[in-house]
């Protein structure tokens, strides 16, 4: 698959941002619980999402069936084997969604980019621009 220029960049600031959320995760919780014993420690590769107890991302998704249409849905991914209480979950989705709240704009200035709950998921969503 081919991808232009524009959709490459666009890419890189959402790695960028979520490079960012993995470290605040990693620093705020990466000692709490225990790493699945098949994953690599913070900082043995050289990419964050293959290492350490979190992986954040997102996937592009068509919307069918959203409320808000196209856009990311965001990935929070915990690597450990332990039981992981329902409450601490969902203070890590809303860190994380406050976090993208704060730094989306920092990314893409001028953009009308939302985070929303969309049902179960965390979606990123609005004016996705690719910027020339």
């Amino acid at each position: 698959m081919v991808y232009s220029h524009e959709v490459r960049q666009f890419d890189a600031k959402l790695k960028k941002i979520f490079d960012l959320i993995d470290d605040y995760l990693e620093n705020n919780y990466g000692t709490k619980y225990q790493l699945h014993p098949n994953r690599p420690r913070r900082g043995e590769t050289a990419n964050k999402a293959s290492d350490g107890l979190f992986n954040v991302g997102a996937s592009f998704s068509a919307g069918y069936g959203s409320v808000y249409g196209r856009g990311y849905v965001v990935d929070v991914h915990i690597a450990t084997l332990d039981n992981i209480p329902e409450t601490v979950q969902k203070q890590i989705e809303k860190e994380v969604a406050d976090l993208l709240k704060k730094i989306i704009p920092e990314h893409f200035p001028g953009q009308d980019i939302k985070i929303n709950r969309d049902g179960r998921i965390l979606k990123i969503h609005g004016e996705l621009i690719l910027q020339k």
